[in-house]
C-alpha cells in the first residue's frame, strides 16, 4: 500500500511591515488628490475650487492620483506572495474575506449618509446600491456608491487572471515568469488591436503595474534573478508611458492641475523603487508594530475617505468656518478613525469567519 505524503501548508513568511507603511502612504496620496488635487464634487464641499483653498499645495496634491498605480504595484507583490503554494479554494477564500466585509459596510454607510436630507450629494438609486454589493457595478453599468470602486474592479480582474494562470495549475518560478511575459505581450497586442473585450480582460493601462509587482516579488525570492529584474524594468518602462498618457495634459488656463510628464515619471519611479527596496530587504529596519496597524487601516480608509470626506469637509469648512489646513487634517484624521472602527468591529470579527466558511470543502453529493 502506497502512503501519500500529507500536503504541507505554505510556510508563513515574515511580515514586511514596511509594505504596510507604503500602503498607507499610497492611500494618503489618493486622499490628498480627492481633497485638494481636483475639482468637481470636492469643490462643492469647500465652497470653491481647492486651487483657492491650497494655492501652493494643490499642484502637489494633483499627483496624489498616482497612489493608485503604487497600490497596483504593491498588489502584484502581495498577491504573488499570498498565492504561492496555495490551493485555489484557499486563495479565493483569502481574497474574498479580505475585500468583502469592509466593502459591504462601506457601501451601506455611504448610501445611508448620502440619503440624509442635510447632505447635498445625491444618493444612487436603491437598485444600483444593491448591485454595488456584488462589486460588479462597473461592468453592469450601475451607478457607483464608492468612487474608488473602479480600482477594485481592476483588482478583481487581476485576481482572476492570476488565479486561473498561476494558482490553479500551481505557482512556481517558471510559470510566474511565463505569466508575466504572456500578459505583457498580450496587453500590448490588446492596445494595438483596439478590441474592447481584450482591453477589458488584459487591462493594458494597469497591467504593467501589477506585473511589475509580481516581478519584484520574484526579486524578493532571489535578488539575482535576471528574468525578474527584466520583468520589473519592462513593466516600469511601459507603466510610466501609460501613466503619462493618461494623466498629463497640455497647460490650459481653464484647467485645474498641470502635472508635468517628468513629475508623473518621478512618482511612478518612486513607487517602483520603494517596493524594490522592500523586496531587497533595504527597509527591514522599519519593523515597528504600528505599521501593521497602519496597513490594516489602509483598505477601510481607502473605501470611505472620498465621499464621506466631502461631507466632513463641508461641515467643518462651510458650516463651522474652520481654516482649510485644519479641515484637511481633521478630515483625514476622522476618516482614519472611521477606518479603525471598521477594522476593529467589522474586519477583525468577520474576515476570519468568512475565510473559514469559504475554505470549508464542499459536501460530497454522494453522501
Amino acid at each position: 500500500m502506497v502512503r501519500t505524503q500529507p500536503v504541507r501548508p505554505p510556510r508563513r513568511q515574515a511580515r514586511l511591515r514596511a509594505l504596510d507603511g507604503l500602503r498607507l502612504v499610497a492611500a494618503l496620496m489618493v486622499a490628498a488628490y480627492h481633497y485638494g488635487g481636483r475639482d468637481g464634487e470636492v469643490a462643492e464641499a469647500w465652497g470653491s475650487s481647492p486651487r483657492e483653498q491650497f494655492p501652493t499645495l494643490h499642484s502637489f496634491f494633483a499627483y496624489g492620483c498616482l497612489g493608485v498605480q503604487v497600490f497596483f504595484v504593491i498588489s502584484g507583490f502581495v498577491i504573488c506572495m499570498s498565492g504561492w503554494g496555495r490551493p485555489l479554494r484557499s486563495f479565493f477564500a483569502s481574497r474574498a474575506a479580505r475585500l468583502l466585509p469592509a466593502y459591504w459596510v462601506a457601501v451601506v454607510l455611504v448610501t445611508a449618509v448620502f440619503a440624509l436630507p442635510v447632505v447635498a450629494y445625491q444618493a444612487v438609486s436603491p437598485s444600483d446600491a444593491l448591485v454595488n454589493l456584488t462589486m460588479l457595478q462597473m461592468p453592469l453599468g450601475a451607478d457607483r456608491v464608492l468612487g474608488v470602486c473602479w480600482t477594485l474592479w481592476a483588482e478583481i480582474r487581476f485576481y482572476a487572471l492570476f488565479a486561473l494562470c498561476v494558482v490553479l495549475p500551481g505557482a512556481n518560478r517558471r510559470r510566474v515568469v511565463m505569466f508575466c511575459a504572456c500578459w505583457t505581450l498580450g496587453a500590448a497586442l490588446a492596445q494595438a488591436a483596439h478590441e474592447p473585450l481584450l482591453d477589458l480582460v488584459l487591462m493594458p493601462e494597469y497591467a504593467p503595474f501589477f506585473i511589475g509587482g509580481i516581478g519584484l516579488y520574484l526579486v524578493h525570492r532571489d535578488h539575482r534573478d535576471v528574468y525578474a529584474w527584466g520583468i520589473v524594468a519592462v513593466s516600469w518602462l511601459i507603466g510610466q508611458h501609460y501613466a503619462v498618457s493618461a494623466l498629463w495634459h497640455a497647460p490650459d488656463a481653464g484647467g485645474f492641475s498641470y502635472r508635468s510628464s517628468l513629475g508623473i515619471v518621478l512618482v511612478v519611479t518612486a513607487g517602483f523603487v520603494a517596493v524594490a527596496a522592500i523586496a531587497l530587504g533595504r527597509l527591514d529596519w522599519a519593523n515597528w508594530r504600528w505599521l501593521t496597524v497602519a496597513g490594516a487601516l489602509t483598505y477601510p480608509f481607502y473605501l470611505v475617505h472620498e465621499h464621506l470626506g466631502w461631507v466632513v469637509i463641508h461641515e467643518l469648512h462651510q458650516r463651522l468656518g474652520l481654516p482649510s489646513a485644519a479641515v484637511f487634517v481633521l478630515t483625514a484624521g476622522s476618516m482614519l478613525g472611521l477606518a479603525w472602527l471598521l477594522y476593529r468591529f467589522v474586519e477583525k470579527p468577520l474576515t476570519p469567519l468568512l475565510r473559514s466558511a469559504l475554505s470549508r470543502p464542499l459536501p460530497d453529493a454522494r453522501h
